[in-house]
């Protein structure tokens, strides 16, 4: 899941020297690492009550002065974007913070990730499961003012099958009839898209597609002001654009200065009411999330749920403290190139040989849990019927590797063929990186394996490294998931090099080809046992994590899958 966890992310905002980044298109996840997820230089497990509702401030009188003399504006941290504020054209998911506030999508989803009515009042969905028609709330508009009808969805879906289009938007993969053609400059318009009347639509699929809803609903371009210089297989003029967007969110932007600030307000015409804050700001100057949270700088942050960092927050008084699980997953991306990793029963052996719950809960103080499977626990096709749990077993890693022709040599280094069992682990610096690789050492050494760490600083030349196939194990961690297939897409795709199971391919279009909960549970149940057995990566952890914010904040509510974006305008400051 390279490019998922490169390109993909949606999670958000800064951690304890965390930014993770929230949007459809997502972008770099410079530290979302599948290392253990301890804030602290200590090694120690600790164990932890888990936090598991609100916790509210307990003395307001310690909330700093700058903070105090906020009266309309919200200020949270986020790395700095590149500027590219137009949905289907950003790369970084940075970008796609900012773009989440200034659009709202026909379609949203509820806190298990099941769609819900938007922008798009209702939907019709035909018996074969192929035609999608859109009813949109009448009266909607733009932050401009300008009406927003099916003209302008129309227009957004043609613009992704435009020849000249360089985003990966997963509207073109859906394949609505008559889009090929459209690319290929055979046909004028798209045949299976029909405007119906200013606030109904419809688009026709090539063939079902579970995810059509939510894709087919994502945000609509004004055709206006995006479509007034149009013209087939010419899109350059987006660029001058990125900067200036016309949305239909609960924000629009006010300005933005590079690596200082993203400044937002309130949109007057939002579909539902204007926010009840005016001002909004991503903070993007460098800084701790610490620092900034501390001095009153930012309202909100997100931290790893230590009891260190709980109580540590607890101690400042003036913060709410908001439990979260993210629908994330960790992982470490195995190099199935290398002839020694292409057998299962090294892959196996690996993970067998790995004390995950010493790494990544006992070393986090209880902030994670094991994964063994491509979706989180809040998603509702999760399920451990059937899973084998790897729980750590080092005499079945050594057996394992023994049937896997790897002999103890002299040294206790395993050898087959005159090769050592060497290791090559890619991971970056973060504060828990020490305790990651310490443990991850002691416990392949007692199995006979050479770990050999290579730490980056910057999360970008590691990916370098991973994209030059200079590696064993990698250490990633995906993006926000909004539904089971994204957990899986990684391998069907390509993106796992050296993984081309038929049987996975089979599956994971069959889960796609139906709308039915009940089939799709089933379906997945076999994908996952299949990949808990084979490996193709190693599943690391699940985080936990906590929302810390301005005690003064009212209407707060933070979704797995879409962050903050979803009831942002309802956020207040009493």
């Amino acid at each position: 899941m390279l490019k998922k966890s490169i390109i993909l992310l949606s999670s958000l905002l800064l951690a304890s020297s965390i930014l993770l980044a929230a949007c459809s298109n997502g972008g770099p996840d410079s530290s979302n690492n599948a290392t253990a997820q301890n804030n602290g230089d200590t090694q120690t497990a600790t164990t932890t009550q888990p936090l598991t509702s609100l916790v509210k401030a307990s003395d307001m009188s310690k909330l700093p002065e700058v903070s105090k003399k906020r009266s309309d504006t919200i200020i949270v941290g986020l790395t700095d974007p590149a500027g590219v504020f137009t949905p289907y054209f950003n790369q970084s998911g940075y970008d796609g913070n900012v773009i989440s506030q200034l659009w709202t999508p026909l379609v949203t989803v509820d806190e298990k990730g099941l769609p819900l009515p938007n922008l798009a009042k209702s939907w019709d969905i035909s018996k074969d499961n192929l035609t999608y028609t859109f009813h949109l709330v009448p009266g909607t508009k733009f932050s401009d003012g300008s009406p927003l009808t099916a003209e302008d969805v129309a227009f957004t879906w043609t613009l992704i099958y435009d020849k000249a289009y360089p985003g990966d938007s997963q509207i073109r993969k859906l394949n609505i009839k008559g889009g090929n053609a459209y690319t290929e400059g055979k046909a004028k318009q798209i045949a299976g898209i029909k405007v119906i009347d200013a606030q109904t639509i419809s688009a026709t699929l090539e063939k079902p597609n579970a995810l059509a809803l939510p894709i087919l609903g994502e945000y609509v371009l004004s055709k206006a002001y995006y479509g007034k210089d149009y013209k087939f297989g010419q899109l350059d003029y987006f660029k001058n654009l990125h900067s200036t967007p016309l949305g239909n969110g609960a924000y629009k932007l006010e300005k933005f200065i590079p690596g200082q600030e993203v400044r937002l307000e309130a949109n007057d015409y939002f579909f539902k009411g204007k926010p009840k804050t005016q001002h909004f700001i991503y903070k993007t100057a460098e800084g701790d999330a610490w620092q900034f949270i501390e001095t009153g700088d930012t309202d909100f942050a997100q931290f790893t749920a230590t009891q260190e960092n709980i109580d540590k927050l607890k101690g400042l008084g003036f913060l709410n403290i908001l439990p979260y699980t993210p629908s994330t997953y960790g992982y470490l991306q195995v190099n199935l190139e290398n002839e020694k990793l292409k057998d299962k029963k090294v892959r196996q052996a690996l993970t067998y040989g790995l004390d995950r719950k010493s790494i990544y809960v006992d070393a986090a103080q209880g902030a994670g849990a094991v994964a063994n499977i491509p979706a989180s626990p809040i998603f509702w096709s999760y399920t451990t019927d059937g899973i084998n749990p790897y729980n750590y077993d080092p005499e079945q890693a050594k057996k394992l590797l023994d049937e896997a022709g790897w002999v103890e040599g002299s040294d206790g280094i395993r050898e087959k063929n005159g090769q050592k069992l060497t290791i090559h682990l890619l991971t970056s610096k973060r504060p828990e990186t020490d305790t990651f690789i310490a443990l991850a050492a002691e416990n392949y050494k007692a199995i006979g394996v050479d770990l050999q760490p290579e730490i980056f600083a910057d999360f970008n030349a590691m990916v370098a490294k991973v994209e030059g196939k200079d590696y064993d194990l990698a250490a990633f961690s995906t993006g926000m998931l909004t539904d089971p297939s994204d957990g899986i897409e990684q391998f069907v795709n390509g993106e796992v090099k050296g993984y081309n199971n038929p049987k996975v391919k089979e599956l994971y279009e069959k889960g796609l080809s139906t709308t039915n909960m009940e089939e799709r549970k089933k379906i997945y149940k076999e994908l996952y046992v299949l990949l808990n057995d084979e490996l193709p990566v190693i599943f690391t952890n699940y985080k936990k994590t906590v929302y810390a914010y301005n005690g003064r904040m009212e209407h707060v509510k933070v979704s797995p899958f879409i962050g903050l974006s979803g009831n942002l305008f309802e956020w207040s400051l009493k």
